[in-house]
Protein backbone atom coordinates (compact mmCIF):
# COMPACT_ATOMS: atom_id res chain seq x y z
CA UNK A 1 0.00 0.00 0.00
CA UNK A 2 1.51 3.47 -1.18
CA UNK A 3 0.25 6.50 0.83
CA UNK A 4 -2.78 6.45 -0.50
CA UNK A 5 -4.36 7.98 2.82
CA UNK A 6 -1.88 10.33 3.89
CA UNK A 7 -2.42 11.54 0.31
CA UNK A 8 -6.08 12.11 0.74
CA UNK A 9 -5.98 13.32 4.21
CA UNK A 10 -3.39 16.00 2.59
CA UNK A 11 -5.56 17.02 -0.06
CA UNK A 12 -8.59 17.26 1.86
CA UNK A 13 -6.81 19.55 4.10
CA UNK A 14 -5.02 21.75 1.56
CA UNK A 15 -8.95 22.66 0.33
CA UNK A 16 -9.44 24.39 3.20
CA UNK A 17 -6.51 27.04 2.18
CA UNK A 18 -7.38 30.54 1.52
CA UNK A 19 -4.27 31.08 -0.34
CA UNK A 20 -1.86 29.34 -2.61
CA UNK A 21 1.09 27.88 -1.43
CA UNK A 22 4.10 30.53 -2.13
CA UNK A 23 5.76 29.80 -5.82
CA UNK A 24 9.58 30.79 -5.81
CA UNK A 25 11.84 28.41 -4.15
CA UNK A 26 13.20 32.03 -1.89
CA UNK A 27 9.27 32.56 -0.52
CA UNK A 28 8.93 29.09 0.09
CA UNK A 29 12.57 28.72 2.09
CA UNK A 30 11.44 32.33 3.66
CA UNK A 31 8.48 30.52 4.94
CA UNK A 32 10.30 27.60 6.43
CA UNK A 33 12.40 30.10 8.25
CA UNK A 34 9.41 31.89 9.51
CA UNK A 35 8.07 28.28 10.62
CA UNK A 36 11.32 27.34 12.20
CA UNK A 37 10.95 30.26 14.26
CA UNK A 38 14.42 31.87 12.49
CA UNK A 39 16.22 28.76 12.52
CA UNK A 40 18.11 28.24 9.21
CA UNK A 41 19.75 25.13 10.76
CA UNK A 42 16.32 23.66 11.67
CA UNK A 43 15.02 24.16 8.37
CA UNK A 44 18.24 22.66 6.98
CA UNK A 45 17.42 19.69 9.10
CA UNK A 46 14.03 19.46 7.54
CA UNK A 47 15.09 19.60 3.93
CA UNK A 48 18.58 17.41 4.22
CA UNK A 49 20.44 19.96 3.07
CA UNK A 50 23.34 22.47 5.22
CA UNK A 51 22.78 25.60 6.69
CA UNK A 52 24.68 27.46 4.70
CA UNK A 53 22.28 26.04 1.48
CA UNK A 54 19.41 27.75 3.05
CA UNK A 55 21.28 31.40 3.83
CA UNK A 56 22.11 31.15 -0.07
CA UNK A 57 18.59 30.75 -0.85
CA UNK A 58 17.46 33.54 1.08
CA UNK A 59 19.92 36.29 0.07
CA UNK A 60 19.23 34.90 -3.62
CA UNK A 61 22.70 33.38 -4.32
CA UNK A 62 20.81 30.38 -5.29
CA UNK A 63 17.72 30.62 -7.19
CA UNK A 64 16.85 27.31 -8.56
CA UNK A 65 16.68 24.15 -6.61
CA UNK A 66 17.49 20.58 -7.84
CA UNK A 67 15.36 17.69 -8.01
CA UNK A 68 15.52 16.37 -4.89
CA UNK A 69 15.70 19.95 -3.18
CA UNK A 70 12.39 21.27 -5.26
CA UNK A 71 10.52 17.95 -4.00
CA UNK A 72 11.60 18.48 -0.32
CA UNK A 73 10.82 22.22 -0.47
CA UNK A 74 7.54 21.39 -1.67
CA UNK A 75 6.56 18.71 0.93
CA UNK A 76 8.09 20.85 3.75
CA UNK A 77 5.89 24.04 2.62
CA UNK A 78 3.17 22.32 2.37
CA UNK A 79 3.13 21.19 5.55
CA UNK A 80 3.70 24.77 7.20
CA UNK A 81 1.58 26.61 4.74
CA UNK A 82 -1.46 28.53 6.75
CA UNK A 83 -0.64 26.49 10.18
CA UNK A 84 -3.99 28.13 12.07
CA UNK A 85 -6.53 27.68 9.30
CA UNK A 86 -5.06 24.01 9.16
CA UNK A 87 -5.52 23.30 12.61
CA UNK A 88 -9.33 24.84 12.45
CA UNK A 89 -9.58 22.30 9.78
CA UNK A 90 -8.77 19.50 11.52
CA UNK A 91 -10.80 20.71 14.59
CA UNK A 92 -13.83 21.11 12.92
CA UNK A 93 -13.47 17.80 10.93
CA UNK A 94 -13.12 16.53 14.72
CA UNK A 95 -16.13 18.07 15.58
CA UNK A 96 -18.46 17.10 12.38
CA UNK A 97 -16.38 14.13 11.29
CA UNK A 98 -15.36 13.28 7.90
CA UNK A 99 -16.90 11.81 4.31
CA UNK A 100 -14.68 9.08 2.91
CA UNK A 101 -15.49 7.60 -0.59
CA UNK A 102 -12.95 4.57 -1.16
CA UNK A 103 -12.92 1.51 -3.04
CA UNK A 104 -10.95 -0.58 -1.79
CA UNK A 105 -10.55 -4.71 -0.50
CA UNK A 106 -12.05 -4.96 2.84
CA UNK A 107 -11.17 -8.08 4.53
CA UNK A 108 -13.02 -9.67 8.04
CA UNK A 109 -12.67 -11.13 10.82
CA UNK A 110 -16.14 -12.38 12.35
CA UNK A 111 -17.78 -15.29 13.70
CA UNK A 112 -17.32 -19.08 12.21
CA UNK A 113 -18.78 -19.89 9.53
CA UNK A 114 -18.41 -16.11 7.47
CA UNK A 115 -15.81 -15.87 5.09
CA UNK A 116 -12.87 -13.33 5.86
CA UNK A 117 -11.57 -13.46 2.19
CA UNK A 118 -11.18 -9.46 1.11
CA UNK A 119 -13.85 -8.49 -1.36
CA UNK A 120 -13.44 -5.06 -3.48
CA UNK A 121 -16.34 -2.56 -2.40
CA UNK A 122 -17.28 1.14 -3.10
CA UNK A 123 -17.97 2.66 0.44
CA UNK A 124 -19.03 6.03 1.00
CA UNK A 125 -19.71 6.50 4.23
CA UNK A 126 -19.71 9.99 6.74
CA UNK A 127 -17.68 9.22 10.15
CA UNK A 128 -18.74 9.62 13.02
CA UNK A 129 -16.35 12.63 15.16
CA UNK A 130 -14.41 10.32 17.09
CA UNK A 131 -12.85 8.59 14.34
CA UNK A 132 -11.66 11.67 12.28
CA UNK A 133 -10.31 13.30 15.71
CA UNK A 134 -8.32 9.93 16.40
CA UNK A 135 -7.20 9.35 12.30
CA UNK A 136 -6.14 13.26 12.17
CA UNK A 137 -4.01 13.24 15.03
CA UNK A 138 -2.41 9.88 13.90
CA UNK A 139 -1.65 11.55 10.52
CA UNK A 140 -0.01 14.64 12.55
CA UNK A 141 1.86 13.01 14.82
CA UNK A 142 3.38 11.23 11.63
CA UNK A 143 1.57 7.64 11.67
CA UNK A 144 2.66 5.05 9.33
CA UNK A 145 0.47 4.32 6.55
CA UNK A 146 -0.91 0.87 8.17
CA UNK A 147 -1.94 2.68 11.41
CA UNK A 148 -3.54 5.30 9.47
CA UNK A 149 -5.30 2.16 7.84
CA UNK A 150 -6.22 0.05 10.69
CA UNK A 151 -8.14 3.57 12.31
CA UNK A 152 -9.59 3.83 8.18
CA UNK A 153 -11.03 0.28 8.81
CA UNK A 154 -12.05 0.67 12.27
CA UNK A 155 -14.21 3.83 11.47
CA UNK A 156 -15.60 2.44 8.13
CA UNK A 157 -16.15 -1.26 10.28
CA UNK A 158 -18.50 0.95 12.51
CA UNK A 159 -20.25 3.31 10.31
CA UNK A 160 -20.68 0.86 7.54
CA UNK A 161 -20.40 -2.53 8.20
CA UNK A 162 -21.61 -2.21 11.77
CA UNK A 163 -24.24 0.54 11.06
CA UNK A 164 -23.29 2.45 13.76
CA UNK A 165 -22.95 -0.33 16.43
CA UNK A 166 -26.28 -1.61 15.70
CA UNK A 167 -25.36 -4.83 14.47
CA UNK A 168 -22.37 -7.43 13.49
CA UNK A 169 -20.59 -6.34 16.88
CA UNK A 170 -17.74 -8.99 16.74
CA UNK A 171 -16.92 -7.66 13.17
CA UNK A 172 -13.42 -6.88 12.72
CA UNK A 173 -12.47 -5.05 9.02
CA UNK A 174 -9.46 -4.43 7.87
CA UNK A 175 -8.41 -2.35 4.32
CA UNK A 176 -5.76 -4.68 2.88
CA UNK A 177 -5.57 -2.50 -0.29
CA UNK A 178 -7.34 0.82 -1.74
CA UNK A 179 -7.48 1.46 -4.93
CA UNK A 180 -9.13 4.80 -4.71
CA UNK A 181 -9.95 7.00 -1.52
CA UNK A 182 -11.31 10.35 -1.16
CA UNK A 183 -11.72 12.45 2.09
CA UNK A 184 -13.90 15.52 2.29
CA UNK A 185 -13.83 17.77 5.14
CA UNK A 186 -17.35 18.41 6.75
Amino acid sequence: MADEITTAIETALRSARTRPLPRSPAARMRLLVRAEKGSPRAVAARLGVSPRTVQRYLTGQIRTPGPRLAAALEREADKSWQPGIRRRAIRAAARAGITVETRARFGFTAAPGSTDDPRLRRVTETLPPDVPARLLAAHEAGADEQRLARLLGQGLGFAYFRAHGSRAHDLDVTVPDIDSLDIGLT
